[in-house]
């Protein structure tokens, strides 16, 4: 594919620099975004959306086999043992009850009892900033190579380079993630013994150190790069053949000017939106990562969670993290605004 920047610069003429895509400052943006509204009616959507996500986790749980109150039992229980327990539970209200009283203290933070009788927040409080720091990490990691990658292959449309990215980065978007650990633990952890398999924790239930989060950041990156390059090869590509593009050539811009104030603007919503895609996998892909590493994230209280059918328990984890990700989702959203003008 040929582009404005592959072509020949001529001479310099006027009116480009001030087209749609040269970079605008922020403030008149967001101004004009809280003016329309559209920015508390998109977060309103979300927000409903997120409540009936909470309410099928909700459903979910009740429709797997047995309760906490059984789940939970000691050896040797009798039956009004468990009758008992399920009503300290309230496993004896419906459960549209016990949602509704669950959502009722969401807002301040309540995110209920937990079948062991610990505060749900308090349970999550450790291992969710350690998911957060690997979530970050790798989506820190995915920004930079994909963005490199993509930006590589885009300006080399056609070439070698080109096809080899465009290739590779199809091949490695369909690796699981649990592939790809399960692959590094054996070549770098077993084989070549450069970094450790599993994660140790210090007395504040952190890793001890730094390598130990070498292969979860990498196993957690690798398909989201896949992805995200892709995306940024195609936005790119997309905003090259654009009018404007060729007018500020035919302007003699120079290149990389136009690729900075002009390409890169241009192609910035769809990549912000890849990338906040990119976020609920990785969040999502973190649990079974974690579990892989073992890595003191809420994967272990997820996955013991589910066993034990700890509903409330279940529920913060979905509440955090799409807490999480409709924040994301929300800046890519003004990244959006920004490069269009204010219009959501």
């Amino acid at each position: 594919m040929a582009g404005p920047l592959s072509g020949t610069a001529r001479e310099p003429a006027t009116g480009v620099d001030g087209g749609p895509t040269a970079v605008r400052p922020l403030q008149p943006v967001l101004s004009a975004v809280l003016r329309t509204g559209g920015l508390f009616a998109l977060l309103a959507r979300r927000m409903l959306l997120l409540a009936a996500l909470l309410a099928a986790v909700f459903a979910a749980i009740e429709l797997l086999p047995g309760d906490a109150a059984t789940a939970t039992a000691e050896r040797g229980e009798s039956p009004a043992d468990l009758g008992h327990r399920r009503h300290l539970l309230g496993l004896d209200r419906p459960v549209l009850t016990r949602f509704a009283d669950w959502m009722t203290g969401l807002p301040t933070g309540d995110l209920g009892t937990s079948a062991h009788g610990e505060a749900v927040a308090g349970l999550l409080a450790r291992p969710f900033p350690n998911t957060l720091l690997l979530g970050g990490l790798a989506l820190l990691v995915t920004l930079v190579v994909s963005l490199g990658l993509g930006c590589l292959a885009a300006l080399k449309p056609g070439r070698l380079t080109d096809r080899a990215v465009s290739a590779t980065a199809t091949g490695i978007l369909a690796l699981p993630e649990f592939v790809v650990a399960v692959a590094l633990v054996l070549v770098f952890a077993l084989w070549a013994d450069w970094l450790p398999a599993v994660t140790l924790t210090g007395a504040d239930g952190a890793p001890t150190s730094w390598p130990m989060l070498v292969l979860p950041v990498t196993a957690l990156s690798v398909p989201q790069i896949g992805w995200n390059t892709r995306i940024v090869r195609a936005a790119l590509a997309d905003e090259a053949k654009a009018p404007h593009m060729e007018t500020a050539l035919i302007d003699g811009l120079p290149r990389h000017r136009i690729f900075t104030h002009h390409l890169l603007p241009g192609a910035l919503p769809t990549i912000a939106a890849g990338l906040a895609t990119s976020t609920g996998m990785l969040l999502g892909g973190a649990v079974v990562v974690e579990t892989i590493f073992n890595y003191p994230g809420i994967g272990g209280v997820l996955a013991g969670a589910v066993a034990d059918r700890d509903s409330p328990v279940v529920a913060g984890v979905v509440a955090v993290t799409g807490a999480v990700i409709t924040g994301v989702l929300l800046l890519a959203d003004l990244i959006r605004a920004w490069a269009s003008g204010g219009r959501i």
